[in-house]
């Protein structure tokens, strides 16, 4: 059997590691136990979280121990990495609603039963700490010098770096320490910009416990802009199927850049690697057919094989003609919508969250970025009749990438 930090290295996953070959003999002659912090800023992961869910999906099919640590401590300062403003402080209610979201979106991903799992809260240590022992016994052990030279904070020092935010990093490497004294946790994984806190945390169990722990970061899912896909990028796609359909997930993927679809491959799908490099040989029109699997693979470990089938059949209805389309999103037009028996097709956009409002629906049709059922729309004030929307209705696309369906 292939030892995972093996899959993980071919799959183009691991950025850095602390101490790559001691990872890698541990890997594959123990059960180990590891974690990944997820920060309960939102009651839903989003894409950017899926490289993280995939991970601790490879490794706990290699068998080892993922340990999901929501912060609802730490969730209550925020993580100033790669940020340029300090994150909105929640309240208890809104830290407790997300956690529990949270938890229940990790159970589809990842096994809990038997101990092949466990999901635990920083708030159950962080939020009862003595400020002084805490200085005492774990802040002596950190060099403001040095962790002011860590890149986490050196993107913040020039907008201004609170003291808040600073003991971000002492929480994180706490957690580490905590998790190695009441659960056996040797390593910790996160995104790439989570190199200095990992850190942190391998140094402190050093300096307390005299042993070894290891750190290990992998690739951060970014956009074509090279910023991280998340809810704070425009355009943001959930896990949630209420926040993102999964046809609309499906069509997101469906249209990732050529040069970004092998990646996304590696990184988000349980493809193996073999089919994978035969996809890198491809190109020209064959590459679709790269972006059809990955827009269908990562639908399906999201949201399952039938919510998978349905989006693909919706697509294959725009592009390859004759499939059913009832699965893409859509809006019932009510009588009550219609004035002298037509709607403008602005407040048709609107009403359905296409667009966020006419202005920029009238921007989107002067540009030439919105067609009704493949006529591309030059009227601003296009009407539509009651007679447009009888039987099949219209199908409005916005962009390339989002379509929606009208009907009475």
């Amino acid at each position: 059997m292939s030892n995972v930090y093996d899959v993980l290295v071919e799959r183009g996953i691991i950025a850095q590691c602390t101490n790559p070959e001691k990872v890698r003999e541990l890997l594959g002659n123990e059960k180990v136990s590891f974690y990944i912090g997820f920060d309960p800023t939102a009651d839903s992961l989003h894409i950017g979280h899926f490289v993280q869910i995939m991970v601790m999906a490879h490794m706990q099919r290699a068998g080892h121990r993922p340990i999901a640590l929501v912060g609802g401590g730490t969730g209550k300062i925020g993580d100033p990495s790669g940020k340029s403003d300090m994150r909105k402080m929640l309240t208890d209610e809104q830290l407790a609603h997300n956690i529990a979201g949270l938890k229940s979106q990790l159970s589809r991903f990842i096994e809990f039963d038997d101990d092949k799992a466990i999901l635990v809260n920083n708030a159950d240590w962080l939020l009862n700490l003595n400020y002084v022992d805490f200085l005492r016994d774990i802040g002596v052990c950190f060099s403001v010098n040095r962790m002011l030279s860590a890149e986490c904070f050196k993107q913040r020092m020039e907008r201004g770096l609170n003291f808040l935010e600073f003991n971000y990093m002492l929480m994180q490497s706490y957690d580490f320490y905590r998790l190695y004294k009441d659960y056996g946790c040797r390593i910790e994984l996160g995104g790439d910009d989570q190199w200095s806190n990992i850190i942190g945390g391998v140094e402190l169990v050093r300096k307390k416990e005299a042993d070894e722990v290891y750190g290990l970061t992998f690739s951060l899912l970014t956009t074509s802009e090279g910023v991280k896909m998340g809810k704070t990028v425009k355009g943001a796609v959930w896990l949630d199927k209420e926040k993102t359909s999964p046809y609309e997930l499906y069509q997101y993927m469906r249209n990732v850049a050529d040069a970004d679809v092998i990646k996304c491959l590696k990184l988000l799908t349980f493809v193996p690697i073999e089919e994978i490099r035969e996809m890198e040989t491809w190109k020209d029109a064959k590459i679709n057919e790269a972006k059809v699997r990955l827009a269908y693979e990562v639908t399906k470990i999201i949201h399952g094989e039938e919510e998978a089938d349905k989006a693909k059949a919706a697509a294959e209805a725009l592009f390859a003609g004759g499939a059913d389309n009832s699965n893409m999103p859509s809006t019932e037009v009510t009588a009550d919508m219609l004035t002298d028996g037509s709607a403008q097709l602005l407040d048709l956009m609107v009403a359905a969250k296409m667009i966020p409002s006419k202005g920029e629906g009238r921007r989107l049709i002067q540009q030439g970025g919105v067609s009704v059922n493949d006529e591309k729309v030059t009227d601003v004030n296009m009407a539509i009749t009651a007679d447009m929307l009888t039987g099949d209705g219209i199908i409005v696309k916005k962009g390339k990438k989002a379509f929606h369906k009208f009907s009475m």
